[in-house]
């Protein structure tokens, strides 16, 4: 076989890309063009014929599963069982050159999702069915960490996920980890796929094309309609369901076709190798899943690549669209607790542009909030470097919660961090927020008072129409270390400093923030606010409350209205001190996400924490005896009796709330309430008990253990 070696090679090479008939692979660029007589003579053809040069495309993503790099060894060994394929005909470094196989591709003649003809199906699954005839000893030598046994399917595709992260999610993390972070999709997303591989029933491995679509089908001129596979690069070895299931997903077949393409490969499979149709119906679905799970990764990456290539807003609305379809499919199989919506998508991606430099003028464009002054060291030239490094953090600097994007970004110039704080859109947020964070954190910051809380240094909005605040980080000086939240619960100095700073925000002038708070029958107005919640709650999650015996907005008003508190003084409180919201930082203890603060009776923030975060009862002793000596009695009065009063309001208020989210799914991927939507059995009867109702047995015997 000719090699680079020969020049004449490199510079029919050259040629071909002069003047050759070109055509783009995802892999490779192909040029097609006649030989001349020298050229004929010395690989062995007729002159005049044609022959395809393909060019391996560096500047390509690493986006596939890789089982062997030489193409030229797989041609060679299916030559005896397809002999219709192409054959390679010489070879350099970067390119080879293939026998020019006649015909049209499929795609040119039934493009994607158009139904194919009976007889082309059948002929499809033979081909498919055909390649369990090519001989292992003809196959290049397998990686070493392919699963020894022949026939262990669920080996098989273990391996498969591992190789997907491998060769697919990790080389590209660096570029685009922060861009599937903000989408939802975790890092270890293939690796716990891998984890859950199911048993499956044994099939003898074949040799599988593992990417046989509608481009690498071609039909020929023949009379017969013989169809040829070309683009053999991605074969693998292994379970040929794998084959199948890839085939399957990557045609682009309408839905109804599917069983009719599954029932005719089963067909010619039979007759070929009877074995490797065991456990077809039931192991089918893996292979697919992980086909659509492995797919959002280079389905992602490609569309914001072509974003990157050609801006315009036609090709962001089919980015988005794609972006969409790729994670809806690959929701179920990666275990995605939620999918954005297509505004949010949208936002992802300008954001990623704009990192690359792609739509840097619309950031220039931001439009400040005038509610919130920039500080004087914090400037329009620092907000403008923070959003536009802001796409490009990496997936270990961006924290997705309930209703916020932060991203930790460093700015020049600015020798502290900072977290640029996104609004979730099309987030359903069932507990309101009653002050304005960036008012909360500067009447804070005036205050001088002893509170490590962020500040807030910028406010406005960047296109399209995707509000934001930058704060200061209070996180570890080494952004790429994950922030340390108490998860587990307060150590005995951390629940001092707590107590001091709740204290502390009892001198800041929350008059400012909201002239009409501080009137007396706050408990009241919070309960109040829970039976409003209650009686917005969709229409489902009533019912499901109602079957588990939670009382409706009426009968929980009634209930709660026997329940009444002494009036304390009131102050500013944070609202929601759960222990993802305090951060652990040289020794001491700071208090983010302040969107849920409120003005009211402090011994609720004081109980609503307990709540919220595990508190040992020691602990819990120490916090109130510190609290009622750091206030004055007219904050502290009567708070022995009026505690558990708030504990139970909060357990109720959990067992609505907790239980909505069950239903809607919204918010799970937040720490927080992932913790408390897996314990909500014991929340249910816990709050029953609170309300002094039975726990109900429901109609459906199984309800309430499915919510655990």
């Amino acid at each position: 076989m000719p090699t680079a070696s020969d020049g004449w090679l490199r510079g029919f090479v050259a040629r071909a890309t002069r003047n050759g008939t070109a055509t783009s692979g995802h892999h490779n660029q192909n040029y097609v063009l006649p030989l001349g007589e020298r050229e004929a003579r010395l690989l062995g053809r007729e002159p005049g014929a044609s022959v395809t040069v393909r060019i391996r495309r560096t500047e390509a993503l690493p986006v596939v599963i890789r089982t062997w790099d030489n193409e030229d060894e797989i041609l060679g060994a299916v030559r005896g069982a397809l002999p219709q394929a192409p054959q390679c005909i010489a070879k350099g470094p970067g390119f080879t050159v293939h026998s020019y196989v006649e015909g049209i591709p499929l795609s040119s003649i039934c493009g994607n999702g158009k139904p194919l003809d009976t007889l082309l199906i059948r002929a499809l699954a033979g081909l498919l069915a055909q390649m369990a005839q090519v001989r292992r000893a003809t196959l290049p030598a397998l990686p070493p960490h392919w699963p020894s046994n022949d026939t262990d399917s669920q080996a098989f595709l273990r391996t498969l996920a591992h190789l997907a992260d491998r060769q697919i999610r990790r080389p590209n993390w660096t570029a685009f980890g922060g861009l599937f972070a903000a989408l939802g999709i975790p890092e270890d997303a293939l690796v716990r796929l891998a984890e859950r591989t199911p048993v499956m029933a044994r099939r003898p491995y074949s040799l599988l094309h593992a990417d046989l679509h509608r481009d690498n089908v071609i039909v020929s001129y023949g009379e017969s309609l013989p169809l040829i596979c070309v683009d053999w690069e991605l074969a693998t070895y292994g379970d040929p369901l794998h084959d199948l299931a890839t085939h399957l997903v990557r045609m682009h077949y309408p839905e109804h076709q599917w069983p009719e393409v599954v029932h005719a490969w089963e067909e010619a499979m039979r007759r070929i190798r009877p074995a490797a149709v065991n456990g077809l119906a039931k192991d089918l679905q893996h292979y697919v899943d992980f086909e659509r799970a492995q797919s959002v990764f280079p389905d992602v990456m490609r569309a914001a690549r072509s974003l990157e290539q050609a801006y315009s807003q036609k090709n962001l609305d089919e980015a988005t669209a794609e972006v969409d379809r790729a994670l809806r499919a690959a929701a179920r199989p990666l275990g995605l607790r939620s999918v954005p919506g297509p505004k949010e998508i949208e936002r992802t991606l300008c954001r990623w542009l704009v990192s690359r430099g792609v739509r840097r003028a619309e950031v220039i464009g931001w439009q400040p909030d005038r509610r919130l002054a920039l500080p004087d060291d914090f400037g329009e030239r620092e907000v403008l470097d923070a959003l536009t490094v802001e796409g490009a953090a990496p997936a270990g600097r961006v924290f997705k919660g309930t209703a916020h994007l932060n991203t930790v970004v460093r700015v020049p110039g600015v020798c502290h961090p900072v977290v640029v704080r996104r609004m979730l859109p099309d987030v359903t947020r069932r507990e309101p927020n009653f002050l304005s964070e960036h008012a909360v954190l500067r009447s804070i910051e005036e205050a001088k008072v002893d509170v490590n809380a962020p500040k807030a240094l910028a406010l406005g909005e960047t296109y399209p129409n995707d509000p934001f605040a930058i704060h200061t980080y209070m996180g570890p000086e080494d952004i790429d270390r994950p922030p340390n939240h108490p998860v587990h619960g307060l150590l005995p100095h951390e629940a001092d400093t707590l107590v001091d700073q709740l204290c502390a925000l009892a001198r800041v002038d929350y008059k400012q923030l909201d002239p009409t708070a501080g009137e007396p029958g706050f408990h009241r107005w919070l309960t109040g606010e829970l039976v409003r919640l209650v009686a917005e709650l969709p229409r489902k999650t009533q019912q499901l409350a109602r079957q588990l015996g939670l009382p409706d907005h009426g009968r929980l008003d009634q209930i709660l209205s026997r329940q009444e508190v002494s009036h304390r003084r009131p102050s500013l409180l944070h609202g929601d001190l759960n222990p993802w919201n305090l951060v652990r930082r040289d020794g001491g203890l700071s208090i983010i996400d302040w969107e849920m603060a409120l003005i009211g009776d402090p011994l609720y923030d004081l109980v609503r924490h307990m709540h919220l975060t595990p508190t040992r009862p020691e602990i819990r002793d120490r916090m109130f005896r510190r609290w009622e000596r750091s206030l004055p009695a007219a904050y502290t009065r009567d708070w022995q009796q009026d505690w558990q009063v708030y504990r139970r309001l909060e357990v109720v208020r959990s067992a609505y709330v907790d239980l909505d989210r069950i239903v809607s799914r919204d918010g799970l991927e937040a720490p927080n309430v992932r913790r408390a939507v897996a314990s909500y059995s014991v929340t249910l009867t816990v709050a029953s008990g609170a309300l002094g109702l039975p726990v109900r047995a429901t109609t459906n015997p199984y309800l309430a253990r499915a919510l655990v």
